[in-house]
């Protein structure tokens, strides 16, 4: 059977492809988060970040399908390790807020790589995600203080999240298309 012809790679479309692999990998970290909640008895903590676990593995299949859409070739890459040994609730808060704001600044350079090789297609999808950002950094901004009021009594974490809701839950309307369709 022959192989379709793709597009060529431009900047754009290598960070991409690079930015699927960070999306997954954020996926699993967020696993990671949830199972080591789970293991410690609190719930809500294990449940939140069980769904942004699902919210960045849709994440990663939106950039598949938007691959996919414009005639990219597209590879499903293995991800780095992730860390899984942690002694307090807040160490894991703080590393999902600074794995947020890598993508935050990832994203932007997808955005930047658009803009500068005159692709508006590629720029205007990116902006969903940019936004996206905002809310995600915002989320555990919260969460991350909310944790350190807390002090050593993680069950006020369990009783915030029980009673508030922090973020989408990766519900957003607008969400692009994903791939194989969002979980």
């Amino acid at each position: 059977m022959p192989l379709t012809k793709k597009n060529p790679r431009s900047k754009f479309f290598e960070l991409l492809q690079d930015q699927i692999q960070n999306e997954f990998h954020a996926s699993q970290q967020y696993i990671a988060l949830a199972v080591w909640f789970d293991n410690e008895d609190l719930p809500q903590l294990a449940k939140h970040f069980y769904r942004q676990a699902v919210e960045e593995r849709n994440h990663a299949l939106a950039m598949v399908q938007y691959m996919l859409d414009t005639d990219h070739h597209v590879e499903i890459p293995g991800v780095p390790e992730v860390r899984n040994e942690f002694t307090a609730p807040i160490e894991l808060i703080q590393l999902a807020l600074d794995q947020e704001k890598q993508v935050a600044r990832d994203i932007e350079s997808l955005v930047r790589a658009a803009r500068d090789a005159d692709d508006y297609t590629s720029e205007q999808f990116m902006h969903w995600f940019l936004a996206e950002q905002v809310e995600e950094i915002s989320q555990m901004s919260t969460l991350l203080t909310v944790a350190k009021r807390a002090g050593d009594d993680v069950f006020e974490i369990e009783r915030f999240l029980h009673r508030e809701t922090v973020g989408d839950g990766g519900d957003a309307a607008d969400m692009p298309p994903v791939a194989g369709g969002a979980l």
